[in-house]
């Protein structure tokens, strides 16, 4: 069965071939985040991955124009046109303070109870009690002062086993409150303290 992607094909720029294999793999990962079952989950805690794919494919064409200048103008607007890229969240990146926005949902106050933005926009140093991902997105902190950011609920964490297991969950909002404890300064070894790699690819 032919995807979108490859009816794209026909009629996409030069350099659409080398850009094409990586995007595939994200259309695959997003099938299968929109088809994973949602049985004993959290509410809302389905639809996070949904947003960490979409913020990483966005951002993989972001990178590759803005930053390592391995594609073209018309490429770009291709994939922002076609919308196979987030053109509006590309958009706000540009912008001082949204360079690692998560989502667009965001920074929509009508997702929250109290008309602001959510939880993942106030920095780490900013937070009191128990840090958790928003509920919207599942993103910790997209703060573009926080190291790493965006920080996502399921982000490798050194010293723990990958993924998002409900038998784990309290251990794991332990290591979650460990490393943000570890971005504001308030603890941890230097080398917990040094700069993360931050989410996008290579």
């Amino acid at each position: 069965m032919s995807t979108n992607l490859q009816r794209l094909s026909k009629k996409a720029p030069e350099g659409w071939d080398e850009v094409f294999p990586t995007l595939e793999m994200f259309e695959n990962r997003m099938k299968d985040a929109v088809n994973e079952s949602h049985e004993g989950k959290r509410k809302h805690e389905s639809t996070w991955p949904i947003h960490r794919i979409h913020y990483e494919k966005s951002r993989y064409i972001y990178e590759l124009y803005y930053t390592k200048k391995e594609i073209s103008r018309e490429l770009l607007d291709f994939c922002i046109r076609e919308k196979v890229v987030d053109g509006n969240l590309m958009a706000k990146w540009k912008k001082p303070g949204y360079e690692f926005l998560c989502s667009l949902a965001a920074i929509n106050k009508g997702s929250t109870n109290f008309g602001t933005t959510n939880v993942c926009r106030v920095p780490l140093r900013l937070r009191s009690g128990k840090i958790t991902p928003s509920v919207v997105t599942g993103c910790i902190s997209c703060a573009s002062c926080d190291k790493g950011a965006p920080i996502w609920w399921n982000s490798n964490i050194e010293g723990r086993a990958g993924g998002s297991k409900r038998a784990a969950e309290a251990e794991e909002d332990d290591e979650i409150e460990k490393r943000a404890a570890m971005l504001r300064g308030d603890g941890g070894s230097d080398a917990a303290k040094r700069p993360r790699t931050g989410d996008t690819l290579d």
